[in-house]
Order: C-alpha cells, then sequence, then structure tokens
C-alpha cells in the first residue's frame, strides 16, 4: 500500500474522524487564545488583570513542579467523584417514586421544587453547622447539587410515557417489575441520561463553593488562593483545568452511557 492510499485510510478510518472532530472541537478555544496572545504581545491589551495563555501555562508548570497541582486535581476530583455518585442514586430514586406513584407525586413534588429553587451558596452556613468544615459539608453539598437536575429529569421522563406505551404492556400481561425493566426504563434512559449529564455539571459548580468552606487543598482552595493574594494567572490557571477537567469527565460519561442508547436511531448518526 503506497504512503498517499495509508494516509487516506487513516483520514477516513475511525482514527481520522476522531481527529477532525478533536480539531473542530478545540479550534474556537485555540483561536481565542491565540489572539488574546498577540493582543498582549503587541501592546494592544494589558494582560494584568486576564493574563495570556503563556503567563498561565507557565504557572501551570510551576504548580505542577512543585508537586501541588496534581493534589489539588486529585482532592477535587473525589469529592465531585462522591457527591455524584450518592447525588445520582439519591435524585434518580426519589425521581422514579414520585414518577411512578402520582401521590407521592402530588405530595412531594411540590417541597422538592421548592427547595432546588435555593441557591448554592444558601446551603453552606446550614452544612457547616450541621457537618462541619471538613470534607462531609463538602460532599453533601455536591450531593444536592447532583440531586435535583436527575430527580427532576427522572420524574419527568417517567410522567411523559406514552401511555399507549404502558396500555399494550398491561395487554401482555407484564408484571410490575417487567412493565417497569421492558418498558418504562428503556423509556426514560435517554433523559436519565441527560440529567446526569446535568447532575455533574452542577457538580463541578457546587465544588467550587464547597471549597470554599475551609478547604485546605483543590482547586477552588487555588481560585481563593489567588484571589487573596492578587493572583490572576493562577486563578486562570484553576479555571482552565476545571473546563478541562469537567470535559473530560462529561465525555467519559457520555463513552460510558452509549452503549445504553445505541438502539437509538437518530438524526445525528452520521454527522460531523
Amino acid at each position: 500500500m503506497s504512503r498517499r492510499s495509508s494516509r487516506l485510510t487513516f483520514l477516513t478510518g475511525r482514527w481520522g474522524h476522531a481527529f477532525v472532530r478533536f480539531a473542530v472541537a478545540i479550534a474556537l478555544p485555540a483561536g481565542a487564545f491565540l489572539l488574546w496572545e498577540l493582543a498582549v504581545d503587541s501592546g494592544l491589551a494589558s494582560g494584568r488583570l486576564v493574563p495570556p495563555p503563556s503567563r498561565i501555562l507557565v504557572t501551570l508548570a510551576d504548580l505542577w513542579t512543585a508537586g501541588q497541582l496534581a493534589d489539588h486535581i486529585a482532592s477535587t476530583c473525589l469529592r465531585v467523584l462522591l457527591g455524584f455518585l450518592a447525588g445520582a442514586a439519591a435524585g434518580a430514586l426519589a425521581g422514579s417514586l414520585t414518577g411512578y406513584f402520582r401521590f407521592l407525586h402530588a405530595s412531594v413534588d411540590p417541597t422538592l421544587q421548592a427547595l432546588r429553587a435555593i441557591p448554592s451558596i444558601a446551603w453552606v452556613p446550614l452544612f457547616i453547622l450541621w457537618f462541619g468544615i471538613f470534607e462531609t459539608s463538602k460532599v453533601v453539598l455536591i450531593a444536592t447539587g447532583v440531586f435535583f437536575p436527575v430527580y427532576l429529569g427522572v420524574s419527568t421522563a417517567l410522567l411523559s410515557v406514552d401511555r399507549k406505551i404502558v396500555e399494550v404492556g398491561r395487554i401482555f400481561r407484564l408484571s410490575g417489575f417487567d412493565l417497569v425493566r421492558r418498558i418504562l426504563f428503556p423509556a426514560v434512559l435517554p433523559a436519565f441520561i441527560v440529567s446526569l449529564r446535568a447532575g455533574l455539571g452542577l457538580g463541578w459548580m457546587f465544588v467550587v463553593a464547597a471549597e470554599f468552606m475551609g478547604a485546605s487543598e483543590g482547586l477552588g482552595y487555588l481560585l481563593v488562593d489567588g484571589q487573596q493574594l492578587g493572583k490572576p494567572d493562577q486563578i486562570m490557571a484553576a479555571i482552565l483545568i476545571f473546563a478541562i477537567i469537567g470535559k473530560l469527565s462529561d465525555a467519559l460519561l457520555v463513552r460510558a452511557t452509549a452503549p445504553l442508547v445505541a438502539w437509538q436511531d437518530n438524526f445525528s448518526r452520521g454527522g460531523l
């Protein structure tokens, strides 16, 4: 096989398709970073409050060399993981119960919807009183943020299942368990996965508020430390790491749940 045909095979194959998608995905932020770097180098912007990418990369390298960055990332990721698992499990259970049993929906859902409107910062002093300033309060706060989108997604999806599909299952005399397993669960699964992604995104936002509660390590601690010491490059570095690991965790969740919805035949298949 010639070199040209090998290159064509790479570009048209699976890896080539993935490379094209990656290049398209990073084109916008890479272009924005390049323009800002050029603006600072040319003197059009001072770069004092919003440092250029080169300074941010130097700050990240210094934190990594000092052995701090890996510890901060690990602490934040562990908190988000524990909070996400707890909040997603509680939200899926509560959403399933209120979506399946109409009485529970009528009696419990209004209260949960009222609690959902409470800002994340409002929970901080209460959780400090209840759980202290250590890890428990931080994980509970993150779980609270994850709980509500997962609950809302599951409950709404169950209430939106086509009644005719359920009646077909009853015509075939499916038991309650079989009705849930063969009809209700597949029907709500796509919405459930979307709610998990929304909950994960809120988990990353809530971890910042959680790490404001007396944390001595974590990306939220880097934000507070940079603000107190007047280090905009450290603040931007922490924000950049949040964006990267948040995107990676979302992509990992999508990849892990993709086999569960492989049966979907939607219009996006075959696109870029």
